[in-house]
Parts: structure tokens; C-alpha cells; sequence
């Protein structure tokens, strides 16, 4: 057989191989194989760096995560000599993959497809990212593969130049009226330092550290929703070691039989084991607390599980980083101990943590558009689209007490060029998690392919701007440049056409205003498939109380009194039904407004505080609806402050 031949046949069969994990991804109760040997073998390639860095780049991309290689070969292939620098000294590409293990995708399927059998789900997100994709085992890969996978794209660039050990970037920021970012200073691996200059520099790394270092814009955490000490848990992957054919057929037999339909098997991944791992008490029940498994097979017979919620850390600071990693240490061998009651673990032994934790939250950019959730909730496209989200808005456990949430489950929504784009600083674009996102939005917005498509965007700006002499802000107010870009990244193997879809069910509803409020403010949640936006639910009075509570955090200054005062002499509140007398002595005493019960409804119209319209749409006085609370509550947080939902 000719070379040629063979490598069209081993072609194939990588393919192949992707479309039976989709198929099994989807399908969940076929029998699950062994994986093969991994498309780019188990030999993890040397990453070798360039002996000198030049003085001066048209393109400087620093982090290694995923986001930084797509940004970087993207500039390298529309022209431009292109730095990729790593500033946390990791030895291999794909950072949070491959250093932190995360090796499940969480893809952007294409809910409106509908696959043929023995074909992967459609997805968003093609270009750069899909080359990479296929190189690897699919939505969860061998992370020998992906690294090399990452490798090859990059290795192929001559236009790339490639620099590991840095021990520090920081970048250089003109002075002056306009404040742009003009290149970074290194430090290298021997100490020295010297400075280079760039065209545009691109921050792909996890937090955005070149931006905030520049003086950009960032909220932290959820603050933006009232609740700035708080962000979501940080993980750290383990790994198991003698988990053969025999286990994983185990773990499938348990999965495919717990007639659960929210977990699941693949070729390559398993989900699962909420009610077992419910039982679960950790050493440190303040600090740390066990979800469900994911776990990730490797060709190597071991498996990862990206499963521990560890809280409190601050993700900024390398001390707090650390002190993560020893919470790990102490609790991941009494995990792995609790494991071994289930059949198929009962030969696991812990093989090694991951030397980087998942940090999910940090900074959120302050760009010239802010995703919010309500574009996610309404499936909004954006005339400067550069990628696409259909990634469940995820919000993971702040604190032991927290079960965390699935805000909403859009179908598509298009993240803005402008939400890569620094309000006040010009010469640079950020990508990836710490992008222009409200923390909620954040929840979906912050996957791998979003990531990676906004770096394949980002690249081709850089050389675009160029061309036509004109800063990111002014691009990004270019109709006319912002469709260049579009047909450019569109021919390079992305797909940006503009699109429509048909309303949701819950946005047809007569109080889905009121629906719009209340997810803004973090205090409605779809869950999978939207199917917990209930509006005809009955409410009661404890309901509407907390959900008070949930808007004074989020508007406290508006918002100075105690809704609580509202359930004195209230038995059972949660029992009892929400009447448009209680619901509005709620909002009173909230408001901090003196009145009475009888009162109430008649004090909050005559302050312009509800409206008359919201209150005929109330069916029944002594029921409402969560929907008909929701109508109240958006009546009161328009009327009080300067947010028009």
C-alpha cells in the first residue's frame, strides 16, 4: 500500500473513531470498547523553545492554554510574525488540558441537528479548533494526545516563535492621552530581562494577568451580581491507576443501569455517581465536598476524575493556589478509599494529582460589550459575531452549602468581537474565561471552543488592523472591517453566518419579562433543557421573601430594609401561598417603606413603585404565580434604580 493511501486510510479511521465517541456520547447504552492506540501516539513530544527572542514581533501571544495556540497560529497563518510566550513555565501546550488535566470538552453542540446513526452531534466552533479536535480521541482525549495534538499546530508555523520559560511578562503601556499596550518585558529563564515590541498583543491567559497588570477594567468573581467575595470552587483532577477493560465495563454496567438520564458513557468518558458519591463525608467538610464523577480514560489504563470542589481559594494568589493543592493532597486518598466499596474500583490505587488546579473564576473583563445572560437566555446573535455558545450556563458549587446551578441551557447565542476588546486601551484583546462576560454568562461562555474561536479571531485582527491602520476600538465600531473579518475568519474554516431562531416556549409567556429580571438578577434558573422555568408554579410568601433578598444583594443601597420583617406573624411560610398583599409588604419593607399589609398594594402604586399593569395581570389575589412575583419584582428594581430589564 502506497504512503499516500495509508494515510488516508489512518485518516479515516481517525474520523471514524471521533464520530462512534459522539455516537456513544449521545446514545450512552451501546457496548463500550477499548480504546485504540491514540491517533498521535503515547510519546509525549519535546516542546522546544527558540534560543533568542527578537526585539520585535507583529504579534505577541503569551499563555499556552488552548485559546493562546489558536490566537497564535491563526496570526502566524494570516501573515504575521507571531510570538507565543508562556509566562507560567509549563513544559507542555495546552495548559489547563494538559497540565491540569481537563480532559472532557465541554462542547457547544448543535441542538437543532440531527445526526445520522453512527455520527458525532454537530457543534459550533470550527476552524483552529476543529483542526485540533481531530487530531485527539474527541470530547474527551487521551492528554498525551492532546498535547502533542496542540504541538503540531504550532510546530508547523515558521512564522511562530515559540518561548516556554519566562518567568515573568509584563506588558509596556504608552503614556499619554491614549493609553495602548505597545509589547511586553520578559524575564527569562536566566534572569535577564529584555523588552519587545509588538503591533498587538494578545492576553490568552487564564485571568487575563497581561490586561490587569495594563490597567483594565475587570469585576471579580460575582460581583457583579452583589456577591464579590464569591466565586465558584476550584477542582483538582486525580488520576487513578488499575482501572482496566474490565472496570470500565464495570462503571458502564452501573451507568447504563441507574436509570439516571443525566449520566452516562462513552468510548473515552463516564458521568456520574451523584447518589453514590452523595454519601461521601470529607475530611474537611468546611473546605472541600465530592460531586459527581467525571471521569476521563487514558490509553495508559489509568483514569482521570475532575470531581472535588475545593472553596475559598483565591485563584490570583500562588500561596492560596498551593494551599488548594495540600487540601487535595489530604483528601483525594480518603476519596479514593470511599471508591473502593464499588466493585469497579476495588483495585484503584491513586497514581497522582494534577499539578495545576482547575481554577473556573476570576476576572471579568470590562470590554466594549459585556455578554450578559440575557443574551443567552434569548439565543441573541450579534452583528460582530466571532463565535458561538451553546454550553449550559454552569455555575458550580460556591460553598459546601451551595449545590450550584444551571442558570439557563441556551440553544445559540454569538459572543461580540467587541467582548474581546478593552474599553480604554488600545493594541490588545482578551480571550478567553476572563473575556468581557457577566459572571452568570460566564457560566457557559468560559468552554475551550468558544475560547479557541475568539483566539482564531483575535489572531486574524491582529493582521487585519494592521493592514487598515486602525486600533481594536476603532475596528470594533467598523461595520465594514468587522465583515471583512467575518469573511476571512469564515474562509480559514470558521462558520459566522448570521442566523434566527424560533422564541422559547418561556419567552412567549405573558410575565416573561418578569422571567428576564429574575435571571438577570440570579434568582431563576432553567436547569437542562430549561425545563425549571416554571411561571405558572405558585409561589409562597418564604419564596418571595428570598428572592427580595437575592435583589437588596445585588442593589443594596435601593434595597436598605429587611425583607424578613414581612413574614412576622407568618406560620410556615413556606407553606403559604403568596398573596399580592404579601408580595408587595415584601417589597415594602425591602424598600424600607412604612406601611401595612392592607396597605401595601396601594402604597407601592402610588410610589410608582409596581405598576397598575402588572398588577391586572395577577389571575388570582391570593395565589401568585412565580411568574406574577417575578412581574413584581422587575416593577420594583426598574423603578428604584437605573437597570432596565
Amino acid at each position: 500500500m502506497s504512503k499516500k493511501r495509508l494515510f488516508t486510510v489512518a485518516a479515516a479511521l481517525v474520523v471514524l473513531l471521533g464520530a462512534c465517541a459522539g455516537w456513544f456520547y449521545f446514545k450512552g447504552k451501546a457496548e463500550i470498547p477499548a480504546p485504540a492506540a491514540g491517533p498521535a501516539g503515547r510519546e509525549l513530544k519535546q516542546v522546544v523553545s527558540v534560543e533568542q527572542l527578537q526585539d520585535k514581533y507583529d504579534v505577541i501571544v503569551v499563555g499556552t492554554d488552548p485559546e493562546g495556540i489558536s490566537a497564535a497560529v491563526s496570526a502566524a497563518r494570516n501573515g504575521a510574525k507571531t510570538l507565543l510566550i508562556e509566562n507560567r513555565q509549563r513544559e507542555i501546550l495546552g495548559g489547563l488540558m494538559t497540565v491540569g488535566w481537563l480532559n472532557s470538552i465541554d462542547m457547544n453542540w448543535d441542538r437543532t441537528s440531527k445526526p445520522l446513526p453512527g455520527q458525532e452531534q454537530d457543534y459550533f466552533n470550527k476552524g483552529i479548533f476543529r483542526e485540533w479536535y481531530k487530531k485527539t480521541e474527541g470530547h474527551s482525549f487521551d492528554v498525551t494526545t492532546a498535547a502533542n495534538a496542540f504541538y503540531d499546530l504550532v510546530s508547523k508555523e515558521s512564522n511562530i516563535d515559540l518561548y516556554m520559560s519566562a518567568q515573568d511578562v509584563k506588558p509596556i503601556v504608552s503614556e499619554g492621552s491614549a493609553k495602548a499596550v505597545e509589547g511586553i518585558t520578559v524575564t527569562k529563564a536566566d534572569g535577564s530581562t529584555q523588552d519587545i515590541l509588538a503591533k498587538s498583543v494578545i492576553d490568552a491567559t487564564q485571568d487575563a494577568d497581561i490586561a490587569a497588570a495594563a490597567g483594565v477594567e475587570f469585576t471579580m468573581g460575582r460581583e457583579d451580581i452583589g456577591d464579590p467575595n464569591s466565586r465558584m470552587a476550584v477542582t483538582a483532577i486525580f488520576r487513578l491507576k488499575n482501572m482496566d477493560d474490565k472496570a470500565w465495563k464495570l462503571i458502564a454496567d452501573r451507568l447504563n443501569g441507574d436509570g439516571d438520564s443525566n449520566t452516562g458513557v462513552s468510548k473515552m468518558s463516564a458521568w456520574g455517581y451523584g447518589k453514590e458519591m452523595s454519601g461521601y463525608l470529607p475530611l474537611d467538610n468546611e473546605r472541600t465536598k465530592m460531586r459527581g464523577l467525571n471521569i476521563g480514560r487514558q490509553r495508559d489504563g489509568t483514569i482521570l476524575i475532575n470531581a472535588l470542589h475545593i472553596f475559598n481559594i483565591d485563584g490570583l494568589d500562588p500561596e492560596s493556589r498551593e494551599e488548594g493543592l495540600e487540601l487535595a493532597k489530604q483528601e483525594i486518598p480518603n476519596v479514593v478509599e470511599y471508591l473502593k466499596q464499588y466493585k469497579e474500583f476495588e483495585n484503584a490505587e491513586l497514581d497522582a494529582i494534577a499539578p495545576e488546579l482547575y481554577v473556573r473564576e476570576t476576572r471579568h473583563m470590562v470590554g466594549l460589550y459585556r455578554l450578559s445572560i440575557i443574551d443567552l437566555l434569548e439565543n441573541r446573535d450579534q452583528w460582530d459575531r466571532i463565535a458561538f455558545g451553546s454550553y449550559p450556563a454552569d455555575i458550580q458549587r460556591t460553598s459546601p452549602s451551595d449545590d450550584g446551578a444551571i442558570v439557563v441551557h441556551p440553544m445559540k447565542y454569538a459572543v461580540p468581537f467587541r467582548s474581546i476588546v478593552p474599553q480604554d486601551i488600545d493594541g490588545l484583546l482578551v480571550v478567553g474565561r476572563s473575556a468581557s462576560y457577566d459572571t452568570l454568562a460566564h457560566g457557559s461562555a468560559r468552554v475551550i471552543p468558544t475560547g479557541m474561536a475568539e483566539g482564531q479571531a483575535a489572531g486574524a485582527a491582529a493582521k487585519l488592523a494592521e493592514e487598515h491602520g486602525v486600533t481594536f476600538r476603532e475596528m470594533a465600531a467598523s461595520k465594514p472591517l468587522i465583515e471583512v473579518l467575518q469573511k476571512r475568519l469564515n474562509e480559514q474554516g470558521m462558520e459566522l453566518e448570521p442566523y434566527t431562531l424560533e422564541p422559547q416556549p418561556y419567552m412567549k409567556h405573558k410575565n416573561y419579562a418578569g422571567l428576564k429580571a429574575a435571571v438577570y438578577m440570579g434568582l431563576a434558573y432553567g436547569s437542562y433543557g430549561n425545563q425549571a422555568f416554571d411561571l405558572d408554579r405558585a409561589s409562597n410568601a418564604q419564596r418571595m421573601v428570598n428572592q427580595m433578598n437575592g435583589a437588596r444583594r445585588m442593589f443594596p443601597k435601593q434595597l436598605p430594609g429587611d425583607p424578613y420583617t414581612a413574614l412576622k406573624g407568618v406560620e410556615e411560610p413556606a407553606k403559604k401561598p403568596l398573596s399580592l398583599q404579601q408580595a408587595c409588604l415584601t417589597i415594602a419593607e425591602a424598600a424600607g417603606l412604612e406601611t401595612t399589609r392592607e396597605q401595601a398594594v396601594n402604597d407601592l402604586l402610588n410610589k410608582s413603585i409596581i405598576t397598575q399593569a402588572t398588577v391586572d395581570l395577577v389571575a388570582d389575589p391570593e395565589q401568585l404565580t412565580d411568574g406574577e412575583a417575578f412581574m413584581l419584582l422587575k416593577d420594583t428594581i426598574e423603578s428604584l434604580t437605573d437597570v432596565q430589564l
